[in-house]
């Protein structure tokens, strides 16, 4: 156990103790400054020496010890103990989500990517406790939708309201990345973190994905990716037939995974995939696994200092009262 100092220049007060140490001393060695005057101590000297006779430097001693330790007390001893984390402080998250035309792809049956995202996303939101979460939305371009906040329910019901073609369709990934960035730029959080969602390629916007990952990278935020569907042919709604029922016909989506990958890389996070609606709520589950394992990395504190000044205030204390009766007692000097 390593002892330290909050104060230590406090302890300069121990030249003055040290001082009325040597004074005391001195006094006592040559009988300097006697309380009373004897012509002669022959009467005394067959009187036997008791122990507290012997002690009658004590009360002297113990108020000595006393103001050292008052002294000691102001330089404010201390011990670490362990190291801990900081449970309390959040990351702040902000979800780019896509909501280009080709969401509405339905190979996510019985529903589309859009609805099945949008749920996914609504179940992240509820796992968080102190987090604050903002929401960016993007298609030919990107739109901050909603800023951080910690209020997980209008987050859910702003979330209800996202819907493709809510915006020029094209799917601006380098946008989308840059304004999730920008909206993180003032942040104060320890853990900065975006999570793009998407089901394309980049082919609109202006600025590029690689920029975009190069600013975050410099702030030191985090871009977790997840491609949306699977690449290749899938079935689009296409109208409905004479019964109102839906029709699909296959549509080619082209996707880039290598891109949102290199994305991930460049900013030290990850690249996630999700076909389905259970390789989808899996992938985000990898990233609150992620995010909780970064938490822990970045919010472990210095080991707290047990503060150790009571302690010794309450010992001098103590021999200030173990002197004060001695010296009312059985160590009483006269005159």
């Amino acid at each position: 156990m390593s002892l330290s100092l909050g104060t230590p220049w406090f302890l300069l007060g121990l030249i003055p103790v040290g001082m009325t140490v040597i004074y005391l001393v001195r006094r006592r060695r040559f009988r300097m400054d006697p309380a009373l005057m004897f012509s002669s101590t022959s009467l005394l000297s067959p009187l036997p020496t008791t122990v507290w006779v012997r002690l009658h430097w004590l009360p002297d001693a113990l108020r000595i010890m006393a103001l050292a330790l008052f002294v000691v007390a102001l330089a404010r001893p201390q011990v670490p103990g362990e190291a801990g984390w900081d449970q309390t402080q959040g990351i702040d998250i902000v979800l780019a989500v896509d909501t280009s035309g080709s969401m509405r792809a339905a190979d996510f049956q019985p529903r589309d990517r859009m609805a099945v995202a949008k749920r996914s996303i609504a179940d992240f939101i509820r796992q968080r406790t102190s987090d604050r979460i903002g929401l960016v939305v993007f298609a030919g371009e990107a739109a901050s939708w909603v800023p951080l906040t910690l209020d997980y329910r209008l987050m859910i019901d702003m979330l209800d309201e996202v819907e493709v073609g809510m915006l020029p369709d094209g799917t601006a990934i380098g946008s989308a990345v840059g304004t999730a960035v920008n909206r993180l730029r003032e942040s104060s959080a320890t853990s900065r973190v975006v999570i793009l969602l998407t089901d394309g390629d980049n082919n609109a916007g202006n600025l590029s994905p690689r920029k975009a990952a190069e600013l975050a990278q410099e702030l030191n935020i985090k871009v977790y990716t997840i491609l949306i569907g699977r690449g290749g042919p899938v079935p689009f709604p296409a109208g409905n037939d004479i019964f109102g029922r839906p029709v699909f016909q296959e549509v080619e989506v082209p996707t880039n995974p290598q891109l949102l990958k290199d994305i991930a890389k460049l900013t030290n996070g990850e690249a996630y995939e999700a076909k389905d609606s259970t390789e989808l709520d899996h992938q985000l589950s990898s990233v609150l696994n992620a995010l909780d394992r970064s938490r822990l990395e970045s919010t472990i504190t210095e080991p707290p200092k047990t503060e150790l000044f009571p302690w010794v205030i309450a010992l001098a204390l103590l021999l200030l009262g173990l002197e004060w009766s001695l010296g009312f007692t059985r160590l009483r000097r006269f005159p």
